[in-house]
């Protein structure tokens, strides 16, 4: 099996394609918008993770004292949109997170075209983002999040 082929279906099982937010008092909008893709491993698997890092020529690893795992992850838009996103059009995911997926490469678009800086695209964004990874979790409830967008002043 080829080393792209093999990565798909190593993410299929490893990988999470995330977008988080975070409250922030000086966008216009009060929220930040952070797309990530990562995988994490215990630290006996490193090599796998610098290998991928090597692959893609993007992102970064780094380790967690917590649980003893190390984590790569891409975080830049364009490096989301240039790299990672393309490689998984090419080599599509199998398992329930192609769904995952899809959602995430609209909200990269979306972002890319900076789309999450009007109110209404936002709003889609957050309503996206929450059908994701509905087994994770989060740090701000979806109604929170639209709340404080509704309430701003533009």
């Amino acid at each position: 099996m080829e080393f792209p082929s093999y990565i798909t279906g190593f993410s299929d099982g490893e990988a999470s394609f995330c977008i988080s937010f975070t409250k922030r008092a000086k966008f216009k909008l009060g929220i930040e918008v952070r797309p990530s893709f990562s995988i994490s491993q215990h630290k006996r698997s490193l090599k796998i993770l610098q290998e991928i890092n090597k692959y893609f020529g993007v992102g970064g690893i780094r380790f967690s004292k917590r649980d003893q795992n190390y984590k790569y992850e891409v975080r830049s838009i364009k490096d989301l949109t240039k790299v990672i996103i393309p490689h998984f059009l090419k080599y599509p995911l199998k398992t329930r997170k192609a769904k995952d997926f899809q959602i995430f490469c609209d909200i990269c678009k979306k972002i890319d075209s900076n789309l999450h800086l009007n109110r209404k695209y936002l709003v889609e964004i957050i309503n996206q983002a929450y059908q994701m990874n509905e087994s994770g979790k989060r740090k701000y409830k979806k109604d929170e999040l639209l709340k404080l967008v509704d309430k701003v002043k533009i």
